[in-house]
């Protein structure tokens, strides 16, 4: 399934494109990734994100 929802980095602006409309600057999914229980990389990620 692919998700349609984006958001700009720079304006955080909504958009549908693959670049916004406002400020022409590449967008991503504004969808959270899934979460599992049993991902063994969580650790590795989470360090990174609060270091």
């Amino acid at each position: 399934m692919k998700f349609q929802l984006r958001k700009c980095i720079k304006c955080n602006q909504y958009t549908l494109k693959e670049k916004c409309t406002k400020c022409n600057e590449k967008t991503i999914s504004a969808h959270p990734a899934k979460f599992s229980p049993d991902d063994k990389y969580m650790r590795y990620r989470l360090a990174e994100r609060y270091n």
